[in-house]
């Protein structure tokens, strides 16, 4: 018989997808401290502009790590919380000495390609599960994420 968690999902399986969360939390923190530092140090003729929309972007990306930790917690696992692991869990590298505007938007794009890439693989893994609550905020990720990654690309023409 499976053991089901407090929110009626199985148990293993939902300890399965909270790795991935982790993961993809991890993934979130680097970039959420790349884009925090490209909004300090960009510089250029686009800086203005530049810096709103990298506050903007970071501030999203907060919000998102903070619901991503809740999630986990909602399965009934732990988030991680170290840098050190994030480091060492995300396919998003550090972003060190990036001034350039037009580089730190490639930066972000292929950011925004990660971790689209792993929400897809946590909302087929979720919807297997039959839980809708993670599949439902890996879609409303992923639609706002296309969007903002078509918009970056015009923006670099």
């Amino acid at each position: 018989m499976q053991q089901l968690n407090v929110i009626g999902l199985e148990a293993q399986g939902a300890k399965a997808l909270a790795d991935k969360l982790n993961q993809l939390l991890a993934n979130y923190q680097v970039f959420y401290m790349n884009v925090r530092g490209f909004h300090w140090n960009v510089r250029g003729e686009r800086f203005f502009e530049l810096h709103v929309k990298f506050e903007e972007t970071y501030n999203d990306l907060l919000l998102k790590i903070d619901e991503v930790a809740e999630r986990i917690l909602t399965l009934g696992q732990r988030p991680r919380h170290a840098y050190s692991a994030y480091l060492e869990q995300s396919n998003i590298a550090e972003a060190k000495d990036v001034h350039d505007g037009r580089e730190c938007v490639e930066n972000i794009l292929q950011s925004y390609k990660a971790v689209i890439q792993l929400q897809r693989e946590i909302l087929a893994e979720g919807a297997e599960l039959g839980d809708e609550g993670t599949v439902a905020l890996m879609s409303d990720y992923i639609s706002q994420q296309e969007k903002t990654a078509w918009m970056l690309t015009s923006y670099l023409g």
